[in-house]
């Protein structure tokens, strides 16, 4: 990595970054006199962006502040292979319509964290889906079914003697061929994309062009604290999410990874970060800080007045055991047992999780603890919670 003891104005610019290839490359470039061409590419498989891909949109925003023109490239035509990183079988294949439905979503939701007045939204369908079959065939003759195997997926499902589709070899080759048409300095991504940029590199160099610098940034950890962020398990944070769910599922995380999501979300700098955490290590309470997290955050994709009210929210409902103002509200027929009931508002995905909720002290009916499995409400409304965040206006019916 760059010394930033000597280059001490590039420790921001390479913050988080988990690996650069290469050093030198990127050092020189960062010290030329032209504007460098700083891409990133997002296929457009779920309409909403969630705080995961912000870990690039964040390193793109200090290199757009620098000056450099930075192009959020939207992957429309890519998002027809799938990509196939880190799949153990072949994704599936999005229409044309779910493409296009996604994609008119993302131009907003970046303008949260970029300046989309100094911004390049491109889609590689512009240049990919000029390419004909002369072209594609001239394209994968500058790699090799042995280099395509090294990519720890695919020589898993090889090994194994899973199916490997013909197209989704394509996807590294078109994706870094974005980076040829383009014509890129450096291209940022996720670590699990470290084979596709370098594919992007092996590219530039075939058609003459000086190769990309490759700067990788790692996989934000989900709620679970455990598995990368994705809707998929369960464990993002969408940018639209309302405030207040916002600001409690940020609340959430645990102190340990509340310094991670400072490092790769937070816009304060290094310096301020790390008088945060000697705060807490001399005492102060990490919840506090964590407060200012979620604060900055909610305030970034809504605005400073909804991430105060989102902390007032927050302190009323936790501290102080108050419900939020709004709620679900649903009629569940009759009068079944508490864990039917709790499943049939949809406040747990099971009688059995219902049931193991109450025995944790979990679950609370008009604010009073329940702890009988067996009880069972009289009809009318209630305010029934479950754990710290889920709440529902129950109204129950005699049958």
């Amino acid at each position: 990595m760059i010394e930033c003891t000597e280059h001490p104005d590039l420790a921001e610019l390479v913050r988080g970054a988990v690996a650069i290839i290469k050093d030198e490359e990127l050092e020189a470039r960062l010290r030329g006199a032209r504007a460098l061409v700083v891409k990133a590419g997002f296929d457009p498989t779920a309409p909403d962006l969630h705080l995961g891909h912000t870990v690039l949109l964040n390193k793109m925003r200090q290199f757009q502040e620098r000056g450099d023109e930075v192009v959020f490239l939207i992957g429309d035509f890519t998002g027809m292979i799938g990509d196939p990183t880190g799949r153990n079988s072949t994704r599936p294949v999005l229409t044309d319509e779910e493409i296009e439905a996604n994609t008119r979503t993302y131009a907003e939701q970046v303008g949260k964290i970029l300046d989309l007045d100094k911004i390049r939204i491109v889609r590689n369908s512009k240049w990919l889906g000029r390419l004909d079959a002369a072209d594609l065939v001239r394209l994968a003759g500058h790699m090799t079914v042995a280099r395509m195997l090294e990519r720890d997926d695919f020589e898993k499902r090889h090994r194994a003697g899973d199916p490997i589709s013909l197209h989704e070899f394509l996807y590294p080759l078109v994706q870094g061929y974005d980076s040829v048409a383009l014509r890129a300095d450096i291209e940022l991504g996720g670590t699990d994309q470290r084979f596709n940029l370098l594919v992007g590199r092996h590219l530039q160099a075939a058609y003459g062009q000086l190769p990309q610098v490759v700067m990788t940034l790692p996989l934000l950890e989900g709620l679970d604290g455990a598995r990368k962020m994705s809707k998929s398990f369960g464990n993002a944070i969408a940018l639209t999410e309302p405030p207040e769910e916002m600001f409690g599922k940020l609340m959430s995380i645990s102190d340990e990874m509340m310094w991670r999501y400072f490092e790769l979300l937070s816009f304060r700098s290094i310096r301020q970060i790390e008088a945060l955490r000697d705060a807490v290590g001399a005492g102060r309470n990490p919840r506090d800080v964590k407060f200012l997290l979620a604060e900055e955050i909610t305030a970034r994709f809504h605005d400073t007045p909804a991430a105060v009210r989102a902390h007032r929210a927050f302190v009323a409902r936790f501290t102080r055991g108050e419900a939020p103002e709004k709620m679900p509200e649903v009629t569940v027929a009759g009068c079944p047992g508490l864990a039917r009931m709790l499943k049939a508002a949809g406040l747990v995905a099971s009688t059995s999780e219902g049931n193991r909720m109450i025995l944790q002290g979990a679950v609370r009916i008009d604010g009073e603890r329940v702890v009988d499995r067996e009880q069972v409400l009289a009809p009318g409304s209630h305010t029934v919670q479950v754990g710290k965040r889920r709440f529902a206006r129950v109204n129950l019916g005699a049958e």
